[in-house]
């Protein structure tokens, strides 16, 4: 009984072990073909380029004119809040000031006053941030439009095979995010 355990359990060991080095093997191929297609992929001509969208949404004049855009949209609200939050200071510190002299029901109730404006101030903060995010996003939406066109046209005017937006590392001798900066001032 005991050498038909020690056979099977052989016999198991053998078959895991052919399936490891098989999976091995395999691996060493994709990894040898991951490596050598770029070089062959370079041999037979294939051009590839790189932009970096987060450049581009932050150095191009479209991206630098709808910035300011919306900065001049929210200027008037957020300067309307600032006002209120600097009432709310100056009323906490006279609250502050005046709270050993007032009877605990106007402490009170001036606490809850403070605490109501103030709530309603981070209410305020989050529409103006939400809008605001909405608008960037939509102003950004049609310069990614207008940069995905002007990548195209480069694409095709210099006989680029792929274009790959945002990567990990990437050697500058394929960036041609300067070149779409560009073309979108135009």
């Amino acid at each position: 009984m005991s050498a038909l355990m020690t056979t099977t359990n052989r016999s198991v060991f053998n078959r895991l072990a052919y399936r490891a080095l098989s999976l091995v093997a395999v691996s060493g191929a994709v990894l040898t073909l991951s490596f050598a297609t770029p070089a062959l992929a370079q041999g037979q001509g294939t051009k590839i380029g790189f932009v970096n969208t987060e450049r581009i949404l932050r150095d191009s004049a479209p991206a630098k004119a709808a910035q300011t855009k919306i900065e001049n949209e929210f200027k008037k609200r957020a300067e309307e809040l600032e006002k209120q939050v600097n009432n709310l200071r100056s009323r906490a510190q006279q609250l502050e000031k005046d709270a050993p002299v007032l009877s605990e029901s106007e402490r009170n109730k001036r606490q809850r006053e403070l605490a109501n404006l103030d709530a309603d101030l981070q209410r305020k903060r989050r529409e103006i941030q939400e809008d605001s995010s909405r608008r960037r996003n939509e102003e950004f939406a049609t310069i990614i439009e207008k940069a995905n066109a002007a990548i195209k046209k480069i694409a095709e005017q210099e006989s680029y095979d792929i274009v790959i937006q945002d990567a990990v590392t990437v050697n500058p001798r394929v960036d041609i995010t300067d070149k779409v900066i560009q073309a979108l001032g135009k």
